[in-house]
């Protein structure tokens, strides 16, 4: 079982000066539970070496069991430190990709080409791709290989724009990945606030948010068993 694990490179919060990245949680928890799966992790990102961690995600509130482990885990800093770039990389070497969240992605993965690229690669190869949270912005200018929207006509989630402004953050964005996904053709299903909620269509498996992160890997896990 062998996983790309894509993450931002993107630090800024917009123009607010204030500082942005992965969201800690997003990435310890799916790492751990491919890792705890016997998953081989490949950790990537637009620029490689090490990548933003978001500091918000960084606080008491926002700590949790796997965050913590990581925090302990001289090996898998190590691996965090650098991060390949994209250069290179190839959906053949991997049976899956995922994108953790955190609002980086908003900025650089929704328009990066060569992540756009392997998102389509996975896709036509008929292997599992899945993103937590604002990890889903990846997915926003995918296309299937007929050139459909990737998300046309499948049942999707994302960081909602209830959830964006309840963190005050809904003018800031660049984008809703919920009004993208509508816009696409998706079916965009939800959980409460802040509560776990995955939703799997085939081979594309998204989820909510932060507490969606367990259950998005898992389900990752569950279509790589099959």
């Amino acid at each position: 079982m062998r996983i790309l694990m894509i993450v931002t490179s993107h630090d800024q919060m917009g123009d607010t000066g204030h500082k942005t990245g992965i969201w800690l949680e997003e990435f310890a928890a799916p790492y751990y539970r491919f890792k705890d799966a016997g998953a081989e992790i490949t950790l990537a990102s637009p620029k490689g070496g090490k990548p933003p961690l978001d500091p918000n995600s960084q606080v008491p509130d926002a700590l949790t069991d796997a965050t913590e482990r990581f925090e302990k885990d001289e090996a898998a800093n190590a691996v965090f430190a650098n991060t390949v770039t994209l250069d290179g990389l190839k959906a053949d070497d991997f049976d899956a990709l995922f994108y953790p969240g955190g609002h980086g992605p908003l900025w650089d993965l929704a328009t990066d080409q060569k992540s756009i690229a392997l998102i389509e690669a996975f896709v036509a190869q008929n292997k599992p791709v899945a993103a937590v949270c604002h990890g889903p912005a990846a997915l926003v200018n995918a296309k299937t290989p007929d050139g459909k929207p990737l998300v046309s006509g499948k049942r999707v989630t994302s960081f909602t724009n209830d959830e964006e402004k309840a963190v005050g953050l809904e003018n800031v964005v660049p984008l809703s990945i919920e009004d993208e996904f509508k816009k696409h053709g998706a079916t965009f299903e939800r959980g409460d606030n802040w509560a776990s909620y995955a939703v799997v269509d085939g081979k594309l498996v998204t989820g909510q948010n932060p507490a969606s992160s367990d259950a998005t890997a898992d389900e990752v896990i569950k279509l790589l068993s099959a």
